[in-house]
């Protein structure tokens, strides 16, 4: 028996298994990047400076299973919290299932096709520094499209 169920990420969120919340990610990078929050207004401004374990060329995790223990403030996303987590992408699969809307045409799931999040511009992959060279954030503001 497989491990994903066809059309699974059209079930709503609550209703996956493990292997289908991890499968769901369309692997863009985004939230592996660091966000500024005004303390007064609690606005984010958006960064293209990645976390240290973030492959700047490919925007895959380097040590995904263990990366709590090295990068403690890293957030676990979950079907509970999705919802409370304002800064994720407008293209966020987490986040456009959360709201009941369908996977974009460049998702993998649906195109068939890890490469296509990065032929549509929205993978970080390329397109980031890593905080180990970038300096100070404020330097590295950016507006992402939402696509």
């Amino acid at each position: 028996m497989s491990e994903l169920r066809d059309n699974f990420w059209e079930l709503p969120l609550d209703r996956l298994t493990r292997p289908e919340w991890e499968a769901l990610c369309d692997g863009c990078g985004r939230c592996c990047l660091h966000k500024l929050e005004d303390d007064e207004t609690g606005e984010v401004q958006h960064t293209n400076v990645a976390c240290r374990l973030l492959d700047t060329k490919t925007a895959r995790c380097s040590d995904y299973r263990n990366r709590k223990a090295f990068v403690p403030d890293c957030l676990r996303l979950t079907p509970r919290i999705v919802a409370t987590v304002p800064w994720l992408p407008e293209s966020c699969a987490y986040r456009l299932r959360e709201e009941g809307k369908p996977l974009r045409a460049w998702h993998y799931l649906i195109s068939g096709d890890r490469s296509t999040v990065v032929s549509a511009g929205i993978s970080v992959a390329g397109r980031s520094v890593s905080e180990t060279t970038a300096g100070p954030l404020e330097h590295h503001i950016i507006e992402w499209d939402p696509s």
